[in-house]
């Protein structure tokens, strides 16, 4: 049973779980609640935190948990809610919830979440469609075997890790397999993007923070270390946390303590640490823009998830599973690819990585008239080289500003989006956009 006031919510979530649950209903008004609990008993309940305009607190959510669990105690509720409120999801934990997913959501979490919900309920007898869980693909690359060996030697352990690779490569979704595979899984992985945290709110969302602590700290605040206590917290794009930012974080794993905004009272942790980047942290800590003690701490054991384009006899079945994925999400069964489409995908380039290749299924999955997907069907045109423009007498200072503007271009002035498509710091661009005059 779904239950959101959004109805496009609840149709995308219908079409997308119709694949895998025998039954899906969807209700917008929460009052209706008692009375599909009598009728129909749902196994699994992903609840909505909040359903009145203007009320973002959640407290709606929570309230309806305590009288589903109330009611219907076999039911598991996974609650969903916005970025913003994890630390009202954990709170929701706390209170019986199974599981949390955060909006936006993607599709293949949802499977895997929900489906790891009725697991665990009471009523296994009821069949279910046989569908793929989506999960970590390991392959057949001699590459990623190394890497798998890795993952289940150290995952039981509490060694701090960082995962390299590009854009695409599955950073979160290698963490999300380390948690799994480790016995901190009974709580949620609690992931944070460290390029998109304000530095004026970094102590605040890191750390927490006291009531009267600043203007509008009208309450007391948990931080995503406390979120994560007794669990892994996965601190993504950590190239990107500024430089005078990168003393703080230091300390509180030194010290595996953090005081909240505003408060005195060091409050201890027990937190499993995993960090990403697509960044060369070596080179950054080389040019002074990252701290070489906060890369040792972060760098216990590094791992390194390899471009598509290295794991090339993983592009098909990859591509089959991403088809299968679809397929179920748009009611477009017995889809399969031709061989003249199989070489197309393992022709190109893949700059885009795994996320490339997912986004290239969808669309086609969406887009495609027959069964058989022929290579005309699939667009996965060769990568553009980036401008440089005029001759090939150009300065190294021309150049970068001809990508700059280029990306600013394609990412349709979003400068966030273009400092992480450059690999720099929202503050490095500002300052470059200012040199060039843009």
């Amino acid at each position: 049973m779904v239950v959101d006031d959004n109805r496009n919510i609840l149709s995308s979530v219908k079409m997308l779980m119709e694949g895998t649950f025998s039954n899906v209903s969807t209700i917008a008004n929460p009052a209706e609640i008692p009375a599909s609990l009598r009728d129909g008993k749902p196994d699994v309940i992903l609840l909505d935190m909040n359903f009145r305009n203007g009320i973002n607190n959640g407290n709606e959510g929570l309230f309806w948990l305590r009288e589903i669990k109330k009611t219907l105690p076999s039911a598991q509720v996974v609650l969903f809610t916005a970025y913003a409120d994890i630390e009202l999801a954990v709170n929701g934990i706390k209170e019986g919830a199974t599981d949390f997913i955060v909006k936006p959501f993607d599709n293949a979490k949802m499977v895997e979440t929900l489906t790891r919900a009725f697991d665990k309920s009471n009523h296994k007898e009821k069949p279910i469609p046989e569908a793929k869980s989506p999960g970590m693909y390991w392959g057949d690359s001699a590459v990623m075997s190394k890497l798998k060996a890795l993952v289940w030697k150290v995952a039981p352990t509490d060694a701090t890790i960082l995962i390299t690779g590009e854009n695409g490569t599955g950073k979160e979704m290698l963490a999300n397999e380390i948690h799994r595979l480790s016995p901190r899984n009974g709580i949620p992985m609690i992931p944070i993007d460290m390029g998109a945290i304000t530095p004026t709110l970094f102590e605040s969302e890191l750390f927490g923070h006291v009531k009267g602590a600043f203007t509008d700290a009208r309450e007391d605040k948990v931080g995503k270390f406390e979120a994560a206590e007794n669990g892994t917290l996965f601190m993504d794009e950590i190239g990107n946390l500024p430089y005078g930012l990168q003393a703080k974080l230091l300390t509180a794993i030194q010290k595996k303590s953090i005081v909240r905004v505003g408060g005195t009272k060091p409050i201890p942790m027990n937190v499993r640490m995993i960090f990403a980047t697509n960044r060369h942290l070596d080179e950054m800590v080389r040019n002074g823009e990252f701290r070489e003690d906060l890369l040792y701490r972060i760098n216990t054991i590094q791992m390194r998830l390899p471009a598509l384009r290295e794991r090339k006899e993983d592009i098909i079945p990859l591509a089959g599973i991403f088809l299968e994925k679809y397929s179920l999400a748009y009611s477009k069964t017995g889809l399969s690819l031709s061989k003249d489409a199989e070489n197309k995908l393992l022709a190109h380039a893949w700059p885009g990585n795994i996320r490339e290749l997912e986004h290239v299924i969808e669309k086609t999955v969406i887009l495609c008239d027959s069964l058989t997907i022929g290579a005309d069907s699939i667009e996965c045109n060769p990568s553009k080289p980036a401008y440089v423009g005029g001759d090939g007498n150009i300065t190294i200072d021309q150049m970068e500003k001809n990508l700059i503007m280029k990306t600013i271009d394609d990412c349709s002035g979003n400068l966030s989006l273009v400092a992480n498509r450059l690999g720099i710091t929202r503050q490095t661009l500002y300052n470059k956009i200012k040199k060039y005059g843009l």
